[in-house]
């Protein structure tokens, strides 16, 4: 019985943890628009590519290439 206790409140935890932490904050997003020409539409963007990710939708990530 406290097997079955323990192993659902694991789980019970681990949905609410997993549901926040994809999510930047606005704060975040201003963070990273700063350096933006445009950092009111850099802003909108993020937001709603933040709102679809939140759905469930797929959203394009870029990758950037590094360089030494």
């Amino acid at each position: 019985m406290k097997l079955a206790i323990n192993i659902s409140l694991f789980i019970f935890t681990l949905l609410l943890i997993d549901n926040k932490s994809f999510s930047l904050t606005d704060n975040k997003i201003k963070k990273i628009c700063e350096t933006q020409k445009r950092k009111t539409i850099c802003i909108k963007i993020l937001k709603e590519k933040r709102y679809n990710l939140q759905k469930g939708n797929l959203i394009e990530i870029p990758v950037i290439p590094y360089k030494r």
